[in-house]
């Protein structure tokens, strides 16, 4: 299909910006396959319901035509049909699994593929958040931290020497 001809979405309510966009940029040219998996949604129209930014990453790529396969046309779509799929394909629906990507990936690779990993500050110390036989009533607070990679690093590797318990405890303490 011919760039050129897939208009993009002028209500669309979803942008990416700056290193976010550049990410998008850097995975479609490393990773084109994944267009196939999850490919733009389009009206009988051509105008994006889905993958505007995906859009917008194609031509400044410099790409002028795009396999078939990395568009899906949707033709029988009401107009709230057409309004609720934009908002709906862009909500994020449940919460990552913290401990599982922390065990499983590699964080480098993670904020390669656009994924925005919480920071940890360094000054913490994990000793503070756990009292055994502590039997007060629990304490819950919010807490908002920013990190670089390596206090994440620090604070990833210090959770692997606790127990999976207090990681969970140290996870909710977090919001994570």
């Amino acid at each position: 299909m011919k760039l050129k001809d897939i208009k993009p979405n002028p209500n669309n309510p979803r942008v990416l910006r700056d290193e976010k966009f550049q990410k998008l940029k850097q995975s479609i040219t490393e990773f084109p396959k994944m267009l196939s998996l999850r490919p733009m949604v389009i009206d009988e129209n051509n105008v994006v319901l889905g993958g505007n930014m995906r859009l917008r990453a194609l031509q400044e790529l410099g790409f002028t035509d795009v396999d078939d396969a990395w568009v899906k046309r949707s033709s029988d779509l009401t107009e709230q049909e057409k309004k609720r799929f934009i908002i709906a394909d862009n909500v994020a629906f449940g919460e990552w699994d913290w401990d599982t990507l922390a065990n499983d990936w590699e964080v480098v690779d993670l904020e390669a593929w656009g994924l925005e990993i919480p920071q940890f500050n360094q000054d913490i110390n994990l000793d503070d958040f756990f009292e055994e036989n502590n039997e007060e009533k629990e304490e819950k607070f919010k807490i908002i931290l920013e990190y670089t990679e390596d206090d994440f690093n620090l604070v990833n590797e210090a959770l692997k020497k606790h127990s999976g318990s207090k990681e969970q405890i140290v996870f909710k303490l977090l919001g994570l």
